[in-house]
């Protein structure tokens, strides 16, 4: 007969994501990130809370129109989040990290900066100094919640606030919305095609309903890369989990023993 030790391994802490913002953007977030970590087995995938709440006021348009402001409904569900224990917090939406300072005043737990995710995901990708085209809402472009940073990293950035671009971004961020994948991928393909005739050598998915409608399996066709700020949130929520968390005991970077036992195999 001979012995088998059986190695169970968990995260120490949780994620906390604030969604609903919106509902497909979050679970398509929740998603990626089972799908980027790298685990075989149950055990070994980040523990989860997330909340998503449709009923956050829209950012666009507070931003932009005077509408109903949603910091008071996000920072009630950053603090529901942070009272279950999270060791961070993710929030996949573009448009709220517009609010992001106030967001993180209102909570101990450290929120992952989406637009600081989507750099490191260019740099990934080799990308640095390329000139980098952005899609997003009205309100992200006008109060340029990429083109700022991406400037002050070197990079070149074209973001055409009027006209084609921004009407197809808001096309397929609508569609989305009413769960009208064929035709968002229509609009943002026509959107990312006229950033190419401007010089764009990749493109920047600035809202997180844009991913969706640029599914994984199309973006073969598509003429340049695109950073999508779906998966590069999730590999930053990663990232930081693994280097919060590294144990010293030898087991894959992130992880620390939750128990250990050992089991005997038939012969």
């Amino acid at each position: 007969m001979s012995q088998a030790v059986v190695r169970r391994v968990a995260w120490r802490g949780s994620v906390g994501v604030l969604g609903g913002m919106g509902p497909m953007a979050s679970g398509a977030f929740v998603c990626r990130l089972t799908e980027l970590t790298p685990a075989s087995y149950d055990q070994a995938h980040l523990p989860l809370l997330l909340l998503s709440d449709p009923r956050i006021p829209d950012r666009s348009a507070a931003r932009l129109s005077g509408g109903p402001d949603p910091l008071g409904a996000m920072r009630e569900g950053l603090r529901l989040l942070e009272r279950q224990g999270v060791a961070c917090i993710a929030i996949p939406c573009n448009t709220a990290h517009l609010w992001f300072d106030p967001l993180q005043d209102s909570v101990a737990v450290p929120i992952l900066h989406i637009v600081e995710a989507v750099i490191g995901d260019l740099r990934r990708q080799a990308l640095d100094g390329a000139p980098i085209g952005i899609m997003g809402t009205a309100a992200t472009l006008a109060l340029r919640l990429y083109q700022d940073p991406l400037q002050a990293c070197g990079f070149d950035v074209i973001a055409p606030r009027d006209g084609h671009v921004q009407a197809c971004s808001t096309a397929a961020i609508a569609a989305i919305k009413a769960n009208r994948h064929d035709e968002a991928y229509g609009h943002a393909r026509r959107g990312i095609d006229a950033l190419v005739q401007l010089g764009a050598c990749a493109v920047v998915l600035g809202c997180t309903e844009l991913p969706l409608a640029l599914p994984h399996a199309r973006r073969g066709e598509l003429p340049v890369p695109v950073t999508d700020s779906i998966d590069a949130l999730a590999r930053a929520v990663i990232e930081h989990m693994r280097l919060s968390h590294a144990s010293p005991s030898g087991l894959s970077p992130g992880l620390i023993p939750a128990y250990c036992f050992d089991a005997l195999d038939g012969e």
